[in-house]
């Protein structure tokens, strides 16, 4: 078979079920490892200085990505593990590296993950913190939160959901108090700046007294000032330490913080609240009412007439929308809250796919799913790849494919456009900045939407006065 015959042969439906039986080979997997989601989590805390026990080249990865995505500097530090490690044990890197980092950086607190090198010979980052306070090379009192994050399992889902649970655990030990009328919010992976300054805009307009639990929202958006600030923002320590005396914990994300949340509920002792994200105007609603409800606050008229002007961009665009038929990949919340949206907007949702969905996910979804337009076709795929959607795109065709900057090859391949929408996108600018929750992000959701299928018909239809003369 030559090269054309084969570019002919990967399209078709005998080809999408070869591929579909395929076990041991994974092609362009939609995630990343549990480390990248230790060290996005760890610097949403207040001076707190990701530090990944493992090799150099790990923590370069992290820096890399997260860096490309945000287009700030990403700080992160590793014990730069070798082959004598790997032999030995990684304990002297550890310490030695704790040393450095406490003197040279001068944080307030350091969160430790692991990769795959530390995990394999079984280093014990517990007893390796303590024997560095017994050497007296960080002080006693200082703060060093720690997770187990093996890249050869989970993914950055579960590593941030580790390292939130290491860092709660570490920082609310003996600190009972009072109980106070807080409402602990966790945005969960949430690679958008612009959603966690929506979720406190809302809530300081319902007069809700909050603790947003790593809120990265400053140092992954900070304002060039003319100075480099290597910690910018966080969650105050403080604010941590009483987290376990506040009324409520709220997570917007399930599949993000499933760990941090039966700790919240377990150590906390007060109602630990699982969410999707409130991306569309009814995930909003439930949003703003479970804060109602928890805090006895009213919805200010501000956030009525803002829901009035979403509603109106949703009726102003609706044809845009209606019966489009959409792929969409990624994490398993984001995934779930953009489906619940296109249903409410009239599209269909065909092609559903997420390489960290569990059977939890595809049960949630199918229920979403069911009685709508698309609920007889529409499928939802878990633990697949970006080659699996590729042939389900050539060959039970769709409108537009919504994903990160990685399903941009695949979206050529179908000759449809791609809206960027999660983690990572490299090649375009600014996204992360504008909220796609709440009701403001609703508008920009189906702006963006509705906006993409117009520039789509303007740029291959012939008539050249398309939308300008009716």
């Amino acid at each position: 078979m030559n090269c054309a015959e084969v570019k002919e042969w990967i399209d078709t439906k005998e080809y999408k079920e070869a591929n579909f039986k395929r076990e041991a080979l994974v092609v362009n997997p939609p995630k990343a490892c549990q480390p990248l989601g230790a060290v996005f989590c760890a610097v949403g805390f207040e001076g707190t200085l990701p530090f990944v026990h493992g090799s150099q080249g790990c923590v370069a990865y992290f820096r890399n990505n997260l860096s490309r995505h945000y287009r700030e500097p990403f700080s992160a530090v590793s014990t730069s593990m070798t082959e004598d490690a790997a032999v030995f044990g990684g304990m002297n890197n550890l310490i030695e590296g704790l040393q450095n980092a406490y003197a040279v950086y001068k944080p307030k607190m350091i969160a430790i993950s692991t990769s795959c090198m530390a995990e394999v010979i079984g280093d014990d980052l517990n007893s390796f913190v303590i024997k560095a306070k017994e050497l007296g090379v960080i002080p006693a009192d200082f703060p060093v939160s720690f997770a187990h994050t093996p890249s050869f399992v989970g993914s950055h889902i579960t590593g941030y959901d580790n390292m939130l649970k290491g860092i709660l655990l570490n920082m609310t030990r003996d600190k009972k108090a009072k109980r106070n009328k807080k409402i602990n919010i966790i945005p969960g992976f949430d690679p958008y700046p612009g959603n966690i300054r929506e979720i406190k805009r809302m809530l300081s307009l319902m007069g809700v007294e909050y603790t947003v639990l790593a809120d990265n929202s400053e140092i992954l958006d900070a304002p060039q000032m003319g100075k480099f600030e290597m910690y910018a923002g966080g969650t105050k320590l403080e604010d941590a330490q009483n987290a376990g005396n506040s009324a409520a914990t709220v997570a917007l994300q399930k599949f993000s913080t499933m760990q941090t949340i039966k700790f919240a509920q377990e150590s906390f002792e007060h109602e630990g609240l699982q969410l999707y994200p409130p991306m569309g105007i009814r995930a909003t609603d439930k949003f703003l009412m479970e804060m109602k409800r928890l805090t006895g606050k009213p919805i200010p008229t501000e956030l009525e007439i803002e829901r009035g002007r979403a509603v109106d961009a949703a009726t102003d665009a609706h044809q845009y929308l209606h019966g489009k038929r959409f792929a969409v990949f990624g994490d398993p919340d984001n995934v779930y809250a953009i489906v619940n949206f296109l249903l409410e907007m009239g599209g269909e949702p065909v092609h559903i796919l997420t390489a960290t969905g569990t059977k939890q996910f595809e049960d949630e979804m199918k229920s979403l799913l069911s009685g709508s337009a698309c609920g007889n076709e529409a499928q939802v795929y878990i633990g697949k790849d970006l080659w699996h959607l590729r042939s389900l795109l050539m060959t039970n065709p769709v409108d537009m494919l919504i994903g990160d900057s990685h399903g941009k090859w695949i979206a050529r391949d179908a000759g449809i456009p791609l809206l960027r929408i999660g983690f990572p996108i490299f090649d375009r600018v600014n996204l992360h900045r504008s909220p796609i929750i709440g009701y403001q992000g609703t508008i920009n959701l189906i702006t963006g939407i509705a906006n993409a299928f117009i520039e789509e018909i303007d740029r291959t239809s012939d008539d050249a006065h398309f939308e300008l003369l009716r």
